[in-house]
């Protein structure tokens, strides 16, 4: 994105990626349809930045989610918005959006080289990359940082550049996991639902409470409802040493409305069977209940409605960062001036993951990567001008 407004104003521009090819976290995305961005109020959306949102507001308000839906639909991809609110192209994938990105670069004169893995600075002050088994030197009169965070490491974005920029006296925060799952101390019987989805729930935490679905995973849990609630988690679990959550298991009923149906005749039915048919609740709710209760987990309508709109459920720690997807930490954003250049290095700029800020996913982690990107390229346009910088 950064490529593209440079070259767009005239910039003669490289780009270089250490993978054999671009974009790939980009495609990963595609996976999930490629969610680009959302379409709630702009107040709202900036919020959900959190601690960052003030110093991202100006940034996303100059390249909104109304700007990147043209861009998108500028390179032939339609799109669509969600059930959710989430915005989406029409043909729910990431290739077609890239090819045509590629070609519009290659256009504008963008030259992109890969394998080109970078090591830092010489003593010159050189960029200096490992190019199959050569070293690489370029003197660029700007340079844009896009090396991402530290999820993710197979698709390129490992975190290494973090003590690079160390040594040359930039604020680096440590690396933590972002929208990521969460592990619990199941028991071996309770294995056997990893993979089941626990759909309509709502779960509450520190006051805060998000509705959605949520998946057992054979060492703890992860999914949508989850990640929204992944940075207050972790940061409880990082104070505490571990988090209780609260499930609602049906959030759309009345806890009141649910005892009366528990108080119908259960007849021959088992408990599970009874649950089954009374409240539609799926075997993976119910093993659950048994999971959390055990052997107290009730039979008289008044208790059980209650364990059933409160389960508390225990998590010992967060998946592992590699397994997130995304992070939080990075450069600190005090480190940075307001066109997103490193304090410490002059015509550095840094833009996307690797800068400490996280949001839930949404489309909020695109939208801000590519603002970020837009906001750093503008500036240097107009930093430099009337001279054209190299990149």
């Amino acid at each position: 994105m950064a490529a593209e407004v440079l070259s767009g104003a005239g910039c003669t521009v490289t780009v270089y990626d250490r993978m054999p090819s671009p974009a790939r976290k980009l495609l990963i995305a595609g996976r999930g349809g490629l969610n680009l961005t959302h379409s709630e109020p702009l107040a709202r959306f900036v919020a959900r930045y959190g601690a960052a949102a003030q110093r991202l507001k100006p940034i996303i308000e100059e390249f909104p989610p109304q700007a990147l839906v043209a861009w998108a639909e500028g390179l032939g991809q339609p799109t669509f918005v969600g059930t959710s609110g989430r915005i989406f192209p029409k043909s729910l994938k990431a290739s077609p959006l890239l090819r045509a990105w590629l070609a519009r670069l290659a256009k504008q004169g963008v030259v992109l080289k890969t394998r080109h893995d970078w090591q830092g600075w010489d003593g010159t002050g050189a960029l200096v990359f490992k190019h199959e088994g050569e070293s690489v030197r370029v003197s660029p009169q700007a340079t844009v940082l896009a090396l991402g965070g530290a999820s993710w490491p197979r698709l390129g974005s490992t975190g290494a550049w973090a003590s690079v920029l160390r040594q040359r006296g930039v604020d680096v925060n440590p690396f933590k996991p972002a929208n990521c799952g969460f592990t619990v101390e199941w028991s071996d019987p309770f294995r056997r639902f990893a993979g089941e989805p626990l759909k309509g729930i709502a779960i509450t935490f520190d006051g805060a409470t998000v509705r959605g679905e949520a998946m057992i995973t054979v060492k703890g849990v992860e999914g949508g409802a989850i990640y929204a609630l992944s940075a207050t988690l972790r940061d409880g679990i990082e104070r505490e040493g571990r988090a209780t959550l609260t499930l609602d298991l049906r959030p759309e009923m009345r806890e009141a409305d649910l005892e009366a149906r528990l108080t119908r005749p259960r007849g021959g039915d088992s408990l599970a069977n009874f649950l089954r048919k009374t409240l539609a609740l799926a075997p993976v709710a119910i093993n659950l209940l048994r999971e959390t209760h055990g052997a107290a987990l009730a039979h008289d309508p008044h208790t059980l409605a209650h364990q059933i709109k409160a389960l508390p459920l225990t998590l010992t720690g967060a998946a592992p960062i590699d397994r997130a997807i995304s992070t939080a930490g990075g450069i600190a954003l005090d480190a940075l001036d307001e066109n997103l250049m490193l304090r410490a290095l002059p015509n550095v700029y840094a833009v996307g993951e690797m800068i400490d800020w996280e949001a839930p996913t949404g489309g909020y982690l695109l939208q801000a990567t590519f603002a970020t990107a837009v906001h750093a390229a503008r500036a240097i346009v107009s930093n430099s001008a009337p001279s054209r910088p190299r990149r």
